[in-house]
């Protein structure tokens, strides 16, 4: 039984769309007929694929070629787990979760993987064919759990994950908002007064057999550049701005700007912090779940976006692959904290690596939560005082011949 995708009138002619199952593209017709529709549009969530002779390939490539929010994909996984775990056949468990929700998308998305399974692929082989929605990690460990037995709480597992995973990049994402919003707005601020407000009001200046102070001097010599100057700045900082996210697409690039991040004092500290985090947690949850040590610090490597960090662990890996300690070959990339080290050889010692590891993630987010207290701290007054002494020195630059003028009719 295959998942069509409708576009079909109902009785008052309004257009409705959805997804419902069925063998063929005339039974979905006939099923839409019997529910008082008039199909206009059915197609299979599933098309084949041309291979190289020209011929149809036996391989379907699903038509679902977008992702979803992360905590869609968390309510699906714990939905799916609860399921399972009252003992619900995957197959049935996966349709009842199709029928709640109300987006047809994800219903097409949920109802493609059941047809994968029901066909006699496994559950993770069926989400190899969505990568965009489901990770590495993902497939990784519901392959584990289905050769372990044990789905319903590698499912847990992985829904209490996403939604931690989510919730750490979303205070990361909230403590870069404020201060990018504060010196952008302190930009404008100080742009708008020197080139609309300094020009009105030193006019009354003009045509005075007067010299002017140094202050006010600079000042005029500013405002004259901004609003002549201003606009090929913006454009040129735009265009530096849009090549630069090109230039990001490079991973030799990307590598020197992440490598030059790590030499900044208080971002080096935010870096490592969140990257550590990330690559805990993620091994933690694998190695839970029964994934092999070597499989698992290979997808765990993925999480971590700092270049330089990912391939210190990909060479720890090979270590690893040597015969090496975890610990002592995550130590010999200098990269990650002592604690982190110390639970992860402890972890190794005592043959509980899964929650040491738990353990250090836990550590590093409260890490990272401190770090960027202190960043904020830091960073918003000193963007004031910059801000404030900007505009002192433009109020300053305006009041020196004012008061110059009364002291010499005085």
């Amino acid at each position: 039984m295959a998942a069509f995708e409708y576009v079909a009138l109902d009785a008052r002619g309004k257009e409705k769309k959805g997804v419902l199952e069925a063998d063929t593209a005339r039974m979905a017709r006939s099923q839409l007929r019997q529910q008082e529709l008039t199909p206009l549009q059915v197609d299979e969530t599933t098309v084949r694929s041309k291979a190289a002779n020209g011929k149809l390939n036996s391989k379907s490539t699903p038509t679902y070629r977008g992702g979803i929010k992360t905590n869609e994909l968390a309510l699906f996984t714990r939905q799916v787990a609860t399921l399972s775990g009252a003992g619900t056949p995957l197959e049935e468990a996966l349709e009842a979760v199709s029928r709640q929700t109300e987006k047809p998308k994800i219903q097409s998305l949920i109802l493609s993987v059941r047809s994968k399974v029901l066909e006699g692929h496994t559950f993770a082989s069926a989400l190899k064919d969505y990568p965009k929605v489901f990770p590495e990690i993902y497939q990784s460990t519901v392959a584990a759990g289905e050769q372990s037995g044990h789905l319903d709480a590698v499912l847990e597992r992985l829904a209490d994950y996403t939604e931690d995973r989510q919730a750490a990049n979303a205070v990361v994402k909230k403590a870069l908002i404020y201060p990018s919003m504060l010196v952008f707005a302190s930009i404008l601020i100080v742009s708008f007064l020197l080139a609309y407000v300094v020009p009105q009001v030193v006019t009354v200046f003009e045509g005075m057999d007067q010299e002017l102070p140094g202050l006010t001097v600079a000042l005029l010599s500013a405002s004259a550049f901004v609003r002549e100057w201003g606009l090929v700045v913006a454009i040129v900082l735009t265009i530096m701005f849009f090549g630069f996210r090109y230039a990001m697409r490079g991973e030799a690039f990307k590598s020197r700007v992440h490598a030059f991040l790590l030499k900044i004092p208080v971002l080096k500290r935010l870096i490592r912090s969140h990257n550590t985090a990330q690559f805990s947690r993620t091994l933690s949850i694998l190695s839970a779940s029964g994934v092999p040590v070597l499989e698992a610090l290979d997808i765990s490597s993925q999480v971590i976006t700092n270049r330089p960090m990912r391939a210190a662990v990909k060479t720890a890996a090979e270590q690893v692959r040597e015969g090496k300690t975890m610990g002592y070959a995550l130590e010999k990339t200098g990269y990650f904290p002592p604690m982190m080290l110390h639970l992860v050889a402890s972890g190794e010692a005592s043959g509980k690596l899964d929650s040491m590891l738990e353990k250090a993630a836990t550590h590093q987010e409260r890490e990272l939560n401190s770090a960027m207290s202190i960043f904020l701290g830091l960073f918003e007054p000193v963007v004031i005082l910059i801000m404030g002494g900007i505009v002192l020195s433009i109020v300053l630059g305006i009041l020196l011949p004012i008061f110059e003028m009364n002291q010499m009719v005085g």
